[in-house]
């Protein structure tokens, strides 16, 4: 029973997001359970590792090199040739570009971790792309539409901590003391975290819906776009570097989904509500496309 409601988690996640997009006020007050939530997935993460999980992915520098490479070269470019491609007003394209040259987000570990990928690779290229975003995004955003920016580093790297880094030692911990006794927990986690992230959809579709609802479809294409040859590419790049399916699964995904709530802060902050709509729309369309992926690598594994 538990298996069968975790495998149809895109149903639920758009059926949620519909149901937030016509109802919103009620969701947008649990604006505060996001970060709540999403360590909550992270510490159930944590219980499926061990140290010797993160001791092979520091064996791996140049896959998350490769990654992490892929990422900031593939995003940024795409979003400019996407908005030039649908002549998008320049506020837009700079959106696009903007999330584009953001870092992997903790959207991304969930993914991994519900797509059965490799979740150790995919935390340390989170945490190494966002270190590495505090010079990487505001120089992206130069090259490709000449502005400058500030990149809130302090709060980055408080949230990386926060929201990712605590959670996951934590679960690691409990697994690696009690191991074989925490199972009956285990087998729940990946139920409770498919409700968890289908909250986390739903919250940000009612926090969004006014953008979402004067955006149109154009500017929509433009993200579904931006996401699927992001997943699409990073995939590729993956398996031309001749790495094994999981872990061709986990660059997809870290290239293809980024921290598009720092695209919305950045863009809101620096430029204009207009300039954060891509983000906006990409928050709800990644999670989306994230969770489809997920389940159709997950059923194809079993």
């Amino acid at each position: 029973m538990i298996q069968t409601l975790t495998r149809l988690f895109p149903l639920w996640a758009i059926l949620f997001s519909g149901f937030a997009f016509a109802f919103p006020d009620q969701l947008a007050t649990l604006s505060w359970a996001i970060v709540p939530l999403l360590m909550l997935i992270m510490f159930g993460m944590g219980m499926t590792l061990t140290w010797a999980d993160f001791a092979d992915a520091g064996k791996r520098p140049v896959v998350i090199g490769a990654g992490v490479a892929l990422q900031f070269l593939i995003m940024p470019l795409v979003g400019l040739l996407v908005g030039s491609l649908l002549r998008l007003p320049p506020e837009w394209v700079l959106g696009l570009v903007l999330v584009g040259a953001c870092p992997g987000g903790t959207a991304s570990n969930v993914i991994c971790y519900l797509a059965r990928a490799d979740v150790a690779l995919s935390i340390a290229m989170t945490s190494v792309s966002t270190l590495l975003a505090v010079l990487a995004t505001p120089l992206l955003v130069w090259v490709y539409q000449g502005q400058a920016i500030d990149v809130p580093v302090a709060s980055m790297l408080g949230s990386l901590v926060k929201i990712i880094l605590l959670p996951v030692v934590a679960g690691t911990f409990l697994n690696s003391v009690f191991g074989a006794r925490l199972t009956p927990v285990r087998n729940v986690f990946p139920l409770v975290s498919v409700i968890a992230i289908v909250v986390v959809i739903g919250v940000i579709v009612a926090l969004n819906r006014e953008r979402i609802a004067t955006g149109g479809l154009l500017v929509m294409l433009a993200v579904v776009l931006h996401n699927l040859l992001g997943l699409s590419l990073g995939y590729g790049g993956a398996r031309l570097l001749r790495l094994d399916p999981a872990r061709a699964r986990t660059l997809a995904i870290e290239v293809g989904m980024q921290n598009s709530g720092l695209g919305v802060a950045l863009a809101v902050k620096h430029f204009s509500a207009s300039a954060a709509l891509p983000a906006a729309l990409f928050s709800v369309w990644h999670n989306l496309s994230g969770s489809l992926l997920a389940w159709y690598w997950r059923r194809r594994q079993a």
